[in-house]
This record gives structure tokens, sequence and C-alpha cells, in this order.
């Protein structure tokens, strides 16, 4: 059986290699070349590793290498520091026996933080391991919607964003940008458990109907996503730019809450305000 965390250091190696062109690298380019980065070959001699161990480790196949092996794949791919400390952990990972199923609990948001969010005047979700949508304010359903329109098993924000059949009048206008901090979030909860259940089935199903998510998926991105900032579009009121922070909440690993703000006295944080109000007008037309 393939190790999975050697699999995943495969794939890290070949989207990183594929990232390459010769000439990044002080190459020619030779004749017609029929990969799209650097050949496996020219990764493995700037590396100062043979061809086959290198191809080996690709392949995810039984490779155990030592850190100056790792250092020399890191300085060969160029890689930032952030790159480099994801590689050695997978590495690191994949040196290790497979382990042993482990038994997963179900992820829960303590009483507290759920009393906590209704409390806060501002959108403010709390995010599973793998972007599972545990719970959220009403400054939060007055800002993405109302989770409580889709179905448990599909409350996720990946599956949400690529959701093609949804018809959310709200949009985000950088949408490459945010699909790709998710991505980078799963990324990172994959390098921790690569065989997850709940993790496939994400990443298998869009995989599946979404050339897009293909696409952004198999740059492996690891960059780590605690913050940013995003552009809302609210019909009635406009843009609302709003800044984004995640706070792990208790737990090994746990549920993160996810807060948006709007610096105050600026015209974004006059927007937030005005969706509140008129998100609360409409609960009181409702009931």
């Amino acid at each position: 059986m393939t190790h999975p965390y050697a699999r995943e250091l495969g794939d890290f190696l070949r989207a990183r290699r594929n990232r390459l062109q010769p000439a990044d690298v002080g190459l020619e380019p030779g004749g017609r070349r029929k990969v799209t980065g650097l050949r496996r070959e020219e990764l493995a001699l700037l590396a100062g590793l043979s061809t086959d161990y290198y191809q080996r480790m690709e392949q995810g196949r039984e490779v155990r290498p030592s850190d100056d092996v790792l250092d020399a794949l890191a300085g060969a791919l160029g890689l930032d520091d952030e790159e480099r400390r994801h590689l050695f952990a997978l590495a690191q990972a994949a040196r290790r026996p497979v382990p042993a199923p482990a038994g997963r609990t179900p992820e829960s948001v303590p009483e507290s933080t759920r009393r906590l969010l209704r409390l806060m005047d501002t959108p403010a979700v709390v995010l599973g391991r793998h972007l599972d949508l545990l719970d959220w304010n009403p400054m939060a359903e007055a800002l993405l919607g109302d989770p409580g329109l889709v179905t448990p098993d599909r409350l996720n924000m990946l599956l949400l964003l690529f959701d093609d059949t949804l018809t959310n009048q709200r949009s985000c206008t950088d949408w490459e940008r945010q699909a790709l901090e998710y991505i980078g979030m799963m990324r990172a909860a994959v390098a921790t458990d690569p065989a997850h259940p709940r993790a496939t089935a994400i990443v298998g199903e869009l995989s599946i109907r979404s050339a897009e998510f293909r696409r952004l998926w198999a740059r492996h991105d690891v960059r780590e996503s605690v913050r940013g900032a995003k552009t809302f579009r609210v019909p009635g009121i406009g843009d609302i730019g709003l800044d984004w922070d995640t706070y792990p909440l208790p737990g090994n690993p746990g549920p993160v809450m996810l807060v948006y703000t709007a610096a105050p006295g600026t015209p974004d944080a006059d927007r937030l305000r005005l969706l509140a109000t008129m998100h609360a007008t409409r609960k009181a037309t409702e009931r």
C-alpha cells in the first residue's frame, strides 16, 4: 500500500517541478518539450540526485529522503520558507510507518463559543478542519445568506463556493483568490491527515464535477490562510470590503472561528451597519 504521506509528498514535488521552466534555473529549453515544466531528469540533476531516486519520490514509492536530500530539492525547486516547511513535514511523516486508522470524533462547537457568536455584532462563523460550516451568527447570515437553507452534508465552504446551482444574490468580486484561500486551508488539513474520509469525499467530489477546482487544487499552494481581505457585493447596499481573521478553538486540531470586520469610521463599516439593520428588519417582518 502506498504511504498516504509519500503520495502527498510526490504530488507536491510534481506540482512544484511543473511550475518551473528551464530558463528559471539557467537551462536551455532545447527541442520540443512534452512537459509543461522541468523534466524529472533535469530537476534530479539540479538537486544532485539520480533520476530513478527522484522518480520514485514523485511516484510515492517507499522512499525515505534524508534532510540533506530535502534541502537539495528545496533549493532546486526554489521553495520559499513556508513551502520548505511543508516539504519537510510531509517527508518526516512519510518516514514513519503507516498509522492505523484512528477514531475520528465528530467536530463540535462549545456552547460558550455559540454564545459568543450571538453576542458579536460583526459576521462570524465556525469552520471545521475541512471547512464544514459548524455554526454562524445573524450577521454572517445577513452577509453570506442563510446556511440553514442548505442540507447539513452540503454545509461546506468549498462545496458551496463551487456549487453552480446556487443562485445567491451576493457575490465575491475576487472569487479566485477566495477559492485559493479555502483550498490552501484544505491543503493544510490534508497534510495532517491525507486519508481522512471527509477530506477524501470533498476533494473527490469537486475533482469529478469541477474543472476549475481541479486546476486550482493541482497547484498545491500551501500558503497558510489565517487572515485576509474580501469584498462582498450586496444588493441594495453595494460592495463591502472586510478584513477576515481566524481564531483557533479548543482541540488539537480543532475548529476555527472566522471573523469579518471593517475598520471603524469607514464607508465599509457604515455599509455593514446598514446590512445589520436591513437584516433585522427583514427577520422581524418574517415573524
